[in-house]
Parts: C-alpha cells; sequence; structure tokens
C-alpha cells in the first residue's frame, strides 16, 4: 500500500478514536479514491476553496466524512491539531457527517440521509453548464444508495440536459449486495446515456488514469466510475469483522489497527 494511503487511514482512525464514532470499513473503501481527486485531478487547492470555478467534491455517502478531513489535512486545509479536540463534539464544526453552514468553502454539501448528495451535484453541475463555467462536479455515492429513487431520477435529469460537467463515483464495495441484487450497474449506467468505467478503487495510477481519460470527454454524457473497493481495505481485522461498519477503536484498538495499516 503506497504512503500516502496509510497516513490518511491512521489519522482517520485517529479521528474517530476522537469523535467515538465512525463508519470505517465505508470510510477506507473509499479514501483512495478522494486523494486521487483532490491531489491529481481537480482543480482545487486551499486558495481556490471560494473560486466560483473551482472543481466541486460533493460527499453523497455522508457515513464517510472520516475520509474527507484526513484528505483536507494532508492537502493543507485543515491542521491535525484543529479538527482533533473538537471533531463530534457539541456545537462543533467538525461533525461526524459534513455540514456546510458551518464553513465558508471547503465544505461543499451537507452529507445525512442517503440519495440527497447525487441531486445536489446534479444542480451545482447544471448550474455551472448555464453559467459556461470550466467547473468540474465530482460527487461520490455508496453503492446501498441506488436503492434511492431520488438517485435514478438524478441520472435521468443529468442525461437530459447533457451534463458531461458531472462525474458520478460509486464506491462499489458490496454493501448493497447483502440486501438485494442491482445487476449490472455499468449496463444500466451506460442504458442512461452516460459514459462508464470500471477500475480498481485502490489502485491509485489506474484512478487517475481513469479520472483524466474522462475528463478529455466533452460529448454531452455525464461521467461514472464504478470503483471496486473493499470495505475496510488497509485492515485484515476490518475486512473480516463487520462489527466495524459503525464502530470507533478504543486507545487499544486504535495501536492495533494502526499497526495493520502500517503493514498491509
Amino acid at each position: 500500500m503506497e504512503l500516502i494511503s496509510k497516513i490518511l487511514r491512521k489519522n482517520a482512525l485517529y479521528l474517530s478514536h476522537k469523535c467515538q464514532d465512525g463508519n470505517l470499513q465505508s470510510v477506507f473503501s473509499c479514501l483512495d479514491v478522494v486523494w486521487v481527486l483532490y491531489d491529481k485531478i481537480m482543480n482545487w487547492s486551499p486558495e481556490l476553496a471560494q473560486d466560483a470555478d473551482r472543481d466541486f467534491f460533493i460527499i453523497s455517502k455522508g457515513q464517510a466524512t472520516l475520509a474527507l478531513y484526513p484528505v483536507l489535512i494532508e492537502k493543507g486545509y485543515f491542521s491535525m491539531d484543529e479538527i482533533a479536540p473538537q471533531i463530534g463534539k457539541f456545537d462543533s464544526r467538525y461533525c461526524i457527517q459534513t455540514d456546510l453552514t458551518k464553513f465558508e468553502g471547503g465544505i461543499e454539501n451537507n452529507a445525512g440521509s442517503l440519495g440527497h448528495g447525487l441531486p445536489f451535484a446534479v444542480g451545482i453541475a447544471n448550474a455551472n453548464k448555464i453559467k459556461k463555467s470550466p467547473s468540474s462536479v465530482y460527487v461520490l455515492c455508496g453503492d446501498g444508495e441506488f436503492c434511492e429513487g431520488t438517485m435514478w431520477e438524478s441520472l435521468i435529469f443529468a442525461s437530459a440536459k447533457k451534463l458531461d460537467n458531472l462525474t458520478v463515483i460509486i464506491d462499489d464495495n458490496n454493501s448493497v449486495g447483502a440486501m438485494v441484487d442491482m445487476g449490472d450497474m455499468k449496463a444500466k449506467l451506460s442504458a442512461f446515456n452516460f459514459d462508464v468505467i470500471e477500475v480498481d478503487g485502490h489502485d491509485m495510477k489506474a484512478l487517475e488514469k481513469t479520472f483524466k481519460e474522462l475528463k478529455t470527454l466533452k460529448n454531452g454524457k455525464p461521467k461514472a466510475v464504478i470503483a471496486k473497493t473493499i470495505r475496510g481495505y488497509g485492515s485484515k481485522t476490518m475486512i473480516e469483522n463487520d462489527i466495524w461498519f459503525h464502530k470507533s477503536p478504543n486507545a487499544e484498538e486504535l495501536d492495533m489497527l494502526s499497526k495493520e495499516v502500517e503493514l498491509a
């Protein structure tokens, strides 16, 4: 595993420990995707965080907010010393799910109920099309979110409006598989007139290549990346034990899981 992946995962573990909350399996499955977007793909930096033509990252699967904070720390927008003492506390702006109202830049949406982030991202992409902004919009969704009708309504609208400035990323960690067989997601998204690529969601070079390839396409089609991931990736314990779907580590577990990540 790349060094930056280990740093991000250890910081996510520490923040989860500090706030005594977190969906760490979900966080670990998408951390590599979020990092590649901010480090290699998006027109975004701390200095551009309020620029009208910046690229937007919308976190629709809000339970993975702890994948965003470590990335923004590494990019220099927040500091660990600032976040760690406050995260999860009453009236803190560092919520376990993002809260747009508590920031001026850096956090782009409120997260909570699933199925809301994609419609929000589609709205931004449509507005930016109307304004002729060069901005791109990236939205991270969970595979389970596609049980929500709002997701499919949003896909219809994005296709009808030819939002080729929109990229929908599905963190396909097979969460939905335990509930319902969604069938061939690539075929479904293609039927909605999306350009779709499947990729290993833990291979940073493959992710970078995929996003760059899609970014060159200006053909009136929205884009979708199906990132094949593993819940808890980077920690043998979290991969094998689903109790970590929603559990935070105590001090002993933090030490154990951090060592697992370091050795991955």
